[in-house]
């Protein structure tokens, strides 16, 4: 259905009487603001979302709900990971899942990897699929995604190894797959907040984020991942590190632990960012530490911008049959608002 046209910015806006740190009397305002005509969204529900899930899905279901996210006018997404199967058994179908997925050539398919043994794999896999005659001028993906944490404690708990050792490996990593010419993101977990350091130094992940553009590439992730950001944070933090960042494309990955992932992505609009991951269904979260669950759902991001008057190129009616499909599958009602209330209804 047709959507209202939205309004017009009002004028500035300022609230008074609130109390600042020091005591005095403190005044916010509301600044107009320009937000991004059009968004970006990486649907990673079919690996963020499955690996946490504690009962392993079907391949042939996994290979369902792709091939029908595929076509809801998501134009990237996220199948699968190359991490060891008695890591996270429920990838250790990643060989099989791309093998079987029927993908348009108009979506990036891309994959995420831990380090150069996953790399190995992958890279392999991409020639044996390449080769067969059969599936035509697809590859298996197009894209790959590396990965670490902005604090010490957590990318120890994570991967067992110290940031240092981490971005030594990556870089070797990200190197590998340009030369391949893949298409290469760096991840940044608990970019905003660590549940076991606390604060994270801002200065430390565009350190962080500097070394993974100096080593290929080509988008940098921010992660919230455990929902720990909040909207003033994300918009003065998205300043400072897209300054650092000219030429990279800086990516939103905020997790609705807390309930704050809409609101967070509107002060990274507000902030010029226009490029996001978000899982169906509100899959996923983070299994470092236990209960730190809740990626921001796909269809709910949806919804809000396409209400704002912000094109993504995405069905939002063809993304919920894919939740639905999804809760059925799982067996267990999702977190999805949208899912639920269903989608705002202008009749």
């Amino acid at each position: 259905m047709a959507r209202p046209k939205p309004s017009e910015p009002e004028a500035p806006i300022t609230a008074t009487g609130s109390v600042a740190e020091d005591g005095t009397a403190a005044e916010y305002k509301l600044r107009r603001v320009t937000l991004p005509a059009t968004v970006k969204i990486r649907e990673v529900g079919p690996r963020d979302g499955f690996q946490n899930e504690p009962e392993v899905i079907p391949t042939e279901r996994k290979v369902e709900l792709i091939d029908a996210l595929a076509r809801t006018g998501i134009k990237r997404l996220e199948v699968t990971s190359f991490v060891r199967p008695d890591v996270i058994p429920q990838l250790a179908d990643a060989t099989e899942v791309l093998a079987r997925i029927d993908v348009p050539e108009d979506v990036a398919v891309s994959v995420l990897i831990p380090n150069e043994r996953g790399l190995d794999r992958a890279l392999a896999l991409r020639e044996e699929l390449g080769a067969d005659a059969a599936r035509g001028a697809r590859p298996a993906f197009d894209e790959v995604n590396v990965f670490l944490s902005a604090s010490e404690t957590h990318n120890q708990k994570n991967v067992n190894r110290s940031i240092a050792e981490s971005l030594a490996g990556l870089e070797v990593v990200l190197g590998r797959a340009r030369a391949q010419g893949l298409r290469c993101e760096g991840v940044i977990s608990t970019a905003f907040g660590c549940p076991y350091e606390g604060h994270v130094q801002p200065e430390r992940v565009l350190e962080i984020a500097v070394r993974l553009r100096e080593a290929g590439a080509q988008e940098i992730g921010f992660g919230d991942t455990t929902g720990m950001a909040n909207p003033r944070q994300v918009r003065e933090l998205f300043a400072l590190w897209r300054d650092g960042l000219p030429g990279v494309e800086l990516t939103a990955h905020f997790h609705n632990t807390r309930g704050q992932g809409l609101a967070n992505v509107l002060a990274a609009l507000g902030a010029g960012i226009d490029s996001y991951e978000s899982s169906f269904g509100e899959l996923g979260g983070c299994p470092v530490p236990a209960g730190a669950t809740g990626n921001i759902a796909s269809e709910d991001l949806v919804s809000m911008l396409h209400e704002m008057g912000i094109e993504t190129g995405i069905d939002l009616d063809a993304l919920l049959e894919c939740a639905r499909r999804a809760q059925e599958i799982i067996g267990r009602p999702l977190g999805s608002h949208t899912l639920v209330a269903g989608p705002v209804d202008w009749h």
